[in-house]
């Protein structure tokens, strides 16, 4: 099932639990009741109780983007250093030059088509990659620069090299959920109670009333499943995007992977 039409279900959901308790509510209402007044007290409760969840809700919202921006940049920075080896092993002779590409491409490879799903099902990546990274950086470490030109490029290869490790080590520890679960109960039970504080505010069924009360549950509704959708970078729908990098770098194992 999409993530937008579990979106719209919920937030549908929401609305008509909000109106349907509403309309309940005023026609069990007594006779003498009187709604036209709402008490100070009740009012600045609940505008104090909209504010510090709007508070904390920002906050989840900027951290876990922040987080999915800082995923990607670890994710791009992994596949341009990998395509710079590529590039800067062009001096060496065609032999090494076709190995070294080779290991990249394995390595890539493996990383697109074993690894990204892994990552996209909040699981651990497997060992393999960081032997064949391993195998990568002993290759070109025992690989002796014969001409002034190798000599220039074997330093910036290795740390090419390390840069990826680095970007990949940053990677792995990314993936997974950002935000903790104490955090998730607050946005959840904030909710709750910010929904719930509509009604202490004696709402009648006026059109204008319940669209707004309406409106107001489906919009936390929306900003909660946000937050749930940019707590995993690279899983649910952005695990499609977050890869996108290697896949443009190196378009010919992107096209030999696809179905």
């Amino acid at each position: 099932m999409s993530e937008w039409l579990v979106l719209a279900i919920a937030m549908a959901l929401v609305c008509a639990v909000v109106l349907a308790f509403t309309v309940l509510r005023h026609r069990r209402a007594a006779d003498d009741e009187d709604t036209n007044e709402t008490p100070d007290v009740i009012e600045y409760m609940t505008m104090m109780v909209g504010v510090v969840y709007a508070i904390v809700l920002g906050l989840a919202i900027a951290g876990v983007w922040e987080a999915r921006g800082a995923a990607e940049d670890n994710v791009r920075r992994e596949a341009q250093a990998l395509y710079e080896v590529t590039q800067r092993v062009d001096v060496y002779p065609a032999a090494v030059r076709d190995r070294i590409r080779g290991e990249v491409d394995a390595y890539v490879s493996h990383t697109v088509n074993v690894d990204w799903p892994r990552l996209a099902e909040d699981q651990d990546p497997t060992e393999k990659g960081a032997a064949l990274l391993d195998r990568l950086r002993t290759d070109v470490t025992h690989q002796s620069p014969s001409t002034e030109l190798q000599a220039q490029a074997y330093q910036p290869l290795l740390d090419q090299i390390s840069t990826a490790d680095d970007a990949r080590h940053a990677r792995t520890q990314s993936a997974g959920s950002t935000l903790p679960g104490v955090v998730w109960f607050g946005l959840l039970v904030g909710g709750v109670v910010t929904i719930g504080l509509i009604f202490a505010l004696q709402i009648r069924r006026s059109g204008r009333e319940l669209l707004l009360a309406g409106l107001f549950s489906a919009l936390i509704v929306f900003l909660l499943f946000l937050v749930w959708s940019f707590d995993a970078p690279f899983g649910r729908d952005a695990a499609s995007d977050s890869v996108a990098p290697f896949q443009d770098l190196f378009p010919t194992i992107a096209q030999a992977a696809a179905p």
